[in-house]
């Protein structure tokens, strides 16, 4: 068995994108997070997984500092993206979440056309060519696999999609400032099967270009989509492998039963 806290992932000759640096971390004086250590690699799908409350969606929140907007926590260890500690002093926050971007469970379109839902970001950063935001609509929408559903009704308000529509909306949004890092957070867990099969489907070629990381809202959804696997469970990181291993000969009891349904 791995020991507690260390890197189950072997370094490889390229460095992880993101790389967890023994973790611990509290709401008060209850911890939710213990001692967790792993690296993410770049240009790949990362799913975190485990029954309710082992910490899959505060730990991706910390990849971002989400979790700064919450009173009273303690974080020990180290968050490093491209080797760089983002909590050290003098981060600009709002720089990091636009190089990391976060989709939630619940699809959020802005008010306002689907143009403008895309182009908000961007405006907002500084761009105000039209040309540039015009390429910045067809591609973001490109890649979320939402172009060809929308292309001819761009300025209808986005409030009239669908439900899965407007999911792969909100993911276009958070593409259209170009993050290094895509964090997804059960974006699929409202959705029908065939609009989650669209989002699913859209990773295969978001990832070429980013690093994704995803809490999936099932076993199931991370054994289709993740190139890597990290198994939680009641804060601890039980598990970390790539995806196809974990879900076909997991090395940890507790993984195997949670993955057959024996708990969970």
């Amino acid at each position: 068995m791995v020991k507690h806290g260390q890197s189950m992932l072997a370094r490889t000759t390229t460095p992880p994108k993101i790389y967890l640096d023994h973790i611990t971390y509290a709401y008060a004086d209850q911890a939710v997070l213990r001692d967790i250590t792993l690296e993410i690699p770049e240009h790949a799908v990362t799913a975190l997984f485990g029954p309710a409350g082992s910490g899959k969606s505060t730990l991706l929140r910390l990849i971002n500092r989400l979790n700064d907007l919450v009173d009273n926590t303690k974080l020990t260890g180290k968050v490093l993206i491209d080797g760089q500690d983002i909590y050290a002093p003098g981060v600009d926050v709002s720089a990091l979440r636009r190089r990391v971007g976060m989709v939630f469970a619940l699809p959020l379109p802005l008010p306002g056309t689907i143009r403008e839902n895309i182009v908000y970001g961007p405006k907002l950063a500084g761009e105000r060519d039209r040309s540039r935001l015009e390429e910045i609509v067809v591609r973001s929408l490109t890649q979320a696999a939402l172009w060809d559903e929308v292309k001819d009704r761009l300025d209808a308000p986005a409030s009239a999609l669908s439900g899965g529509q407007q999911q792969r909306l909100c993911i276009a949004r958070s593409l259209a400032l170009e993050p290094e890092v895509l964090l997804l957070d059960e974006p699929t867990s409202g959705l029908d099967p065939i609009s989650t099969a669209k989002v699913e489907d859209s990773l295969y070629q978001l990832k070429r270009q980013y690093t994704i990381v995803i809490v999936p809202h099932s076993v199931q959804q991370a054994a289709r989509v993740a190139d890597y696997s990290a198994f939680l469970l009641m804060g601890e990181l039980i598990e970390y492998r790539r995806g196809k291993e974990m879900f076909v000969a997991p090395t940890d009891q507790r993984t195997e039963d949670y993955i057959t349904g024996r708990f969970g």
